[in-house]
């Protein structure tokens, strides 16, 4: 949870933390690009090189084996809440598919997401990470709307997610949408630069017995025990219980990070087929766990030194989620979902959250060129937070409701060719009251393997508790009538943050070889938040008396973002896959002339890589054996200040049967250690991601 900034092991360090509240201007550093193509296409022919395809003896039929056709042929929900073709979507979407997930090596969703471009995934620590859509990234990114099956995993309190317990089997995970630019018109406030839905298999899909388990040098023992069946002749289930111990990164000086971390987590699923007409979902889990959460304090005007959070974070929280189906025709159906979620983080805030939520939609045909959907959503939730000297929310308790609803109309302008989606959500937030978030998306299809598609979508970023109630002592000095403290405060009239966004993208498959999407994206946004000097003021407690210098949030800045971002589907031979990815995005922000705000337009332009690009290539070998490799660059970051690195990951598959299988794989390989993200809030502290190697053995029966 948010602290006050730490202090920092070097110079550079310091100098973020010190912008961060407030303080020092940012160092502005002019981006090389020369330079970093150059990196890319040295990196691009290694991974090229080392993916000579081999001739196969196995057989099994995989993602290798469908056409490029076929995936792009992929069916998606997260765009318009009902089915549609990639190939006929009017948005920057990118599938990760179970294959990509069984493929990509990784054992958590935040490294799933690095194969993304445009989504930004940086670790601060071994328990933490920073993750964004299109810029301005920080541990708790507040305009990507983040959700499970549906349901949102996105904080009230900070407007972000815990990623950290944001955990399931993976092999679970039936595909992954993700949607750069916003999707608030039928999703939610706060889904400004994107949105992320995990979406799970249906019980019926993982009958048997799971059985997965492994362990290496950081990842130290990790396994998963899952059974699924029927229960009569309309339900079938699964159960699962997983557990992970992770050990710790190093400090900067080679030291024990103190940021490692275990979970354990049990859960289930039912589907039901009550009849041809009616089914129903049941999910649920639980999960208890303890991080390790290094920070670091800073002397204060009212206390030698201002605590920060406890040295090990306790986790605990679970959710349950409904979700009925009903299909009215071949053309018209209903949807009703109810869930609570409830956690508790025992860190500086010390918060307990529950949150229940019900919608409902319907979608139906009118006449035969218009697809209409339309749907209602209440959310209830109760936060109830400790808090210290250090940090607190004023006040301490709060109940919020949401009421929203949203209504989209697909019209066939031309079949087969020419399709226009209008739509909006209209919402009542908590702090702000009502508004209206409206998009207009166009999709053309000259061919049947061509899309050409734009949009224009506003889309707004609703206050957190953070924003409105915020106290938390930065920290402070003696000055010349005595002590002084500095201390932030939350604005009870922040405002919404708005963004237009302007979005158009390509997509073509060539001869079944080769698919190729790019999009580009404009966005123009203001009432971005800033950090605004107050009036100082006198307070007698807590003692000492002492002065106050008080900072406050508002919304003086503006600007603009603008970027593109590339990817491809390349079969290179029968059994060998490629993919390539860039993305590219420059931010300039600017403040309004009322604003003393020093820290945020560097901030803002400085968190988020100009360039990034990624490679992934899948060969199958002889004797069931298969190599995947996956090589990321990451362009330098300028506030805080983050050198380019380029991450290395491969792995070895021997499988021996169709569902069985043994994995070595080696993660981070080029470095022994490197850092990604500072946490310029003092919330965590970074430490270096290191190079790991594990073994995984999966057996299904």
């Amino acid at each position: 949870m948010l602290a006050a900034p730490r202090l920092s092991r070097d110079t550079r360090r310091a100098d973020a933390i010190r912008r961060g509240a407030g303080g020092l201007a940012s160092v502005s550093v002019r981006s090389r690009i020369a330079r970093t193509l150059k990196r890319i296409l040295l990196t691009a022919a290694m991974v090229l090189l080392m993916s000579v395809p081999a001739r196969s003896q196995d057989t099994t039929p995989d993602l290798a084996d469908k056409s490029i056709e076929d995936l792009m042929n992929i069916e998606v929900t997260s765009v318009s809440k009902t089915q549609q073709k990639i190939s006929r979507t009017a948005s920057a979407i990118f599938v990760i598919t179970a294959e990509d997930i069984s493929r990509s090596n990784a054992l958590n969703i935040p490294d799933l997401l690095r194969m993304v471009p445009g989504i930004d995934v940086a670790q601060i620590n071994a328990n933490t990470w920073a993750i964004t859509a299109r810029g301005r990234n920080g541990r708790f990114s507040n305009q990507l709307l983040v959700m499970l099956d549906g349901r949102s995993v996105y904080s009230n309190t900070i407007n972000g997610v815990f990623w950290d317990v944001l955990d399931l089997p993976l092999e679970d995970v039936e595909r992954i949408e993700v949607i750069r630019g916003p999707g608030s018109s039928v999703w939610a406030a706060n889904a400004v630069s994107g949105v992320i839905n995990i979406i799970t298999k249906k019980a019926s899909d993982t009958s048997g017995a799971l059985v997965a388990a492994g362990g290496g040098n950081v990842d130290q023992g990790f396994g998963t025990l899952q059974y699924g069946g029927k229960l009569g002749q309309e339900t079938t289930f699964r159960a699962f219980a997983k557990y992970f111990n992770q050990d710790h990164f190093p400090s900067f000086t080679g030291q024990d990070g103190g940021d490692g971390w275990n979970l354990a987590r049990i859960g289930f699923r039912t589907d039901s087929v009550f009849s041809s007409s009616d089914t129903v979902m049941f999910a649920g889990d639980y999960y208890h766990g303890r991080e390790g959460s290094p920070t670091f304090s800073i002397p204060s005007a009212v206390m030698p030194r201002i605590p920060g959070a406890e040295d090990y974070v306790d986790l605990a929280g679970g959710y349950f989620q409904s979700v009925w189906d009903h299909t009215l025709s071949t053309t018209s159906g209903t949807n009703l979902q109810l869930s609570y979620d409830g956690y508790k983080r025992k860190d500086a805030l010390g918060e307990t959250r529950g949150t229940f939520d019900v919608s409902f939609q319907h979608h139906f045909a009118w006449g035969e060129r218009q697809n209409l959907n339309w749907g209602v959503e209440y959310r209830f939730s109760s936060s109830r937070t400790a808090g210290n000297l250090a940090i607190s929310l004023n006040p301490p308790n709060v109940n919020s409701q949401l009421f929203s609803s949203f209504i989209q109309d697909e019209i066939v302008l031309v079949p087969d060719r020419l399709f226009l989606t209008v739509g909006t959500k209209i919402e009542r937030s908590y702090y702000n009251g009502w508004n209206a978030q409206p998009s207009v998306r166009v999709a053309w299809t000259p061919t049947a393997r061509q899309t050409l598609w734009a949009a224009i979508s506003k889309a707004e970023r609703v206050p957190a508790e953070v924003d409105h109630s915020f106290d938390s002592n930065l920290g402070g000095f003696t000055g010349p009538d005595g002590p002084v403290a500095v201390v932030l405060f939350g604005n009870p009239n922040f405002a919404n943050e708005k963004t237009i966004a302007y979005e158009a993208g390509y997509r073509m498959s060539f001869a079944e070889k080769l698919s190729l999407d790019l999009a580009a994206f404009y966005n123009a946004q203001s009432h971005q938040q800033t950090v605004e000097p107050g009036a100082p003021f006198f307070a007698a407690t807590p003692a000492p008396p002492h002065e106050v210098l008080p900072l406050i949030y508002g919304n003086l800045m503006h600007g603009e973002s603008h970027g593109l971002e590339l990817f491809a589907n390349w079969k290179a031979a029968p059994r060998c896959t490629v993919s390539p990815g860039f993305a590219f995005e420059e931010i300039h922000m600017h403040l309004a002339p009322t604003s003393g705000d020093t820290t945020s337009v560097a901030a803002s332009q400085g968190s988020t890589p100009v360039n990034s690009a990624q490679l992934r290539s899948h060969v199958a070998l002889p004797h069931a054996l298969s190599w995947d490799a996956s090589l990321y660059f990451v362009d330098r970051l300028t506030d805080p200040i983050i050198p380019s690195y380029t991450r290395f990951d491969t792995g070895l598959t021997w499988q021996w049967n169709k569902k069985s299988s043994l994995s070595l794989v080696g993660q981070n390989l080029l470095k022994d250690h490197h850092e990604e993200f500072v946490d310029f809030t003092g919330s965590t502290t970074t430490t270096e991601i290191k190079r790991s190697a594990y073994v995984k053995f999966t057996w299904q029966f």
